[in-house]
């Protein structure tokens, strides 16, 4: 019995030794995204507070190179390739540091984002892009650190800086008008052979008309040089759904040597199969 009490109040001792008590974070961390244009920019960061400390120029020294928010790195990601200070940005995640100054900061976009503020041994081949966000001074306080995405338009939006009385800018130029372009090229010009093919497979695989599936397919494979053997697989399948067996043989051998040439058992096995069921010779 003291064995069985000693043993009960080890497992409990070790139980409550594990358990973590949960307490508000310092320095909360946020996220937010916005869409400008068609263009999705997203932000990462940590809020420290001023908690009666005079932010920039103390805290935050001047002419030195500061992580824009505290704990792990503050980061930015675009999902297509931006302007920014008349220079291209590639689509992607960024760790973004700052030097900050009286007048303007110098923003460092840095493409290892995995640090826990700055990093230990600084890489200047990971700096993607240097700016300049110009520093003004508010007629308020902002007493947590915050970041915004404001002034929108079609074509741009301003990425803040604001903490203490000081916010610092700048502008970030996306590339909706060559994107919409694109956009309606493609539609005036009618679907691609993918749109075609997408259709009929979708057709094919959930029961619907398969008349229509047929048309879509041969569309699609009318529209193409060198199709795929997978694509033609499906058209077999379509063929063959439709009652269509000679033309469903006739494809199937084109994707069962498309196979072959590319090396994939799997399509091999599953065109043999096929044909062997369809009594190919």
């Amino acid at each position: 019995m003291r064995k069985f009490t000693f043993l009960l109040v080890c497992i409990l001792l070790a139980g409550t030794a594990s358990a973590q008590i949960q307490t508000p974070q310092p320095s909360p961390s946020a996220k937010m995204e916005q869409m400008v244009g068609l263009t999705s920019i997203q932000l990462e960061y940590s809020r420290p507070s001023m908690r009666g400390r005079e932010v920039f120029g103390n805290l935050v020294p001047y002419d030195k190179m500061w992580r824009a928010g505290a704990n792990t790195n503050t980061t930015i990601s675009f999902s297509d390739d931006v302007m920014i200070g008349g220079k291209k940005l590639p689509a992607g995640a960024y760790a973004i540091f700052t030097v900050p100054n009286k007048k303007s900061w110098e923003v460092i976009f840095y493409t290892d984002t995995n640090n826990w503020g700055l990093p230990e041994k600084w890489n200047e081949s990971k700096v993607a892009l240097k700016a300049t966000a110009e520093a003004q001074k508010m007629p308020m306080e902002m007493e947590t650190f915050t970041m915004v995405i404001d002034e929108l338009t079609n074509n741009s939006a301003v990425i803040s800086f604001l903490w203490g009385d000081t916010v610092a800018s700048f502008k970030v130029d996306v590339p909706t008008e060559s994107k919409t372009m694109a956009n309606i090229e493609k539609a005036l010009n009618g679907p691609t052979a993918s749109d075609y093919y997408g259709a009929a497979v979708y057709y094919f695989e959930e029961g619907k008309d398969i008349k229509q599936a047929l048309t879509w397919i041969n569309k699609s494979v009318d529209m193409q040089k060198d199709v795929p053997y997978y694509m033609l697989r499906k058209k077999s399948l379509i063929e063959a759904k439709a009652g269509n067996k000679k033309d469903a043989i006739a494809t199937a051998k084109k994707s069962l040597a498309g196979a072959k040439k590319e090396g994939n058992k799997d399509y091999v096995k599953m065109n043999e199969d096929s044909l062997k069921e369809w009594g190919a010779k």
